[in-house]
């Protein structure tokens, strides 16, 4: 019997399946409600941290712990290792979304996101991103032609 995973439902045993690209509107004070199909699949609780290209990161608390805990291990005798779990963890957040399944984006990670503007929240597996809108459309632009271009070195060959 072949595995089948449910993107819409939890498992214990398989990390969150975090996709598509959604556009919720950012308050004044930086609240943002989460799209609903990330709701359940972040669990009580998530884990917002600096991303790379000026992006928040949203982890459920599990895959952070578990990112946190990869990267330490290393971290000791690796400079480059240390430097980044710095930068990480030092603009990790902990939240837990509201009843209406909002979320504060503190002032610090907005600034670095440069969320001053219309936002995107995407998903990207096992985490969620929030990106500026513009810098989100510059950035998949930029990225379009290299997507095709490398499919074949990024993805195994499949047998269908």
């Amino acid at each position: 019997m072949a595995d089948t995973y449910d993107a819409d439902a939890a498992s214990p045993s398989l990390p969150p399946m975090l996709l598509g690209t959604y556009t919720p509107k950012m308050d004044s004070k930086g609240r943002l409600a989460l799209p609903a199909k990330f709701r359940a699949q972040l669990g009580q609780g998530l884990v917002m941290a600096r991303g790379q290209e000026r992006c928040v990161s949203l982890l459920p608390t599990d895959e952070f712990r578990r990112m946190a805990v990869r990267i330490q291990h290393t971290s000791m005798g690796d400079k480059s290792a240390r430097d980044y779990l710095r930068v990480f963890l030092s603009g990790a957040v902990d939240q837990v979304p509201d009843k209406q399944g909002r979320i504060l984006v503190p002032p610090m990670l907005r600034s670095y996101a440069r969320l001053t503007g219309p936002v995107v929240v995407i998903g990207v597996g096992t985490r969620a991103e929030i990106w500026d809108q513009d810098s989100w459309t510059a950035y998949l632009e930029s990225k379009e032609q290299g997507y095709a271009d490398i499919a074949d070195d990024v993805l195994p060959a499949v047998d269908c």
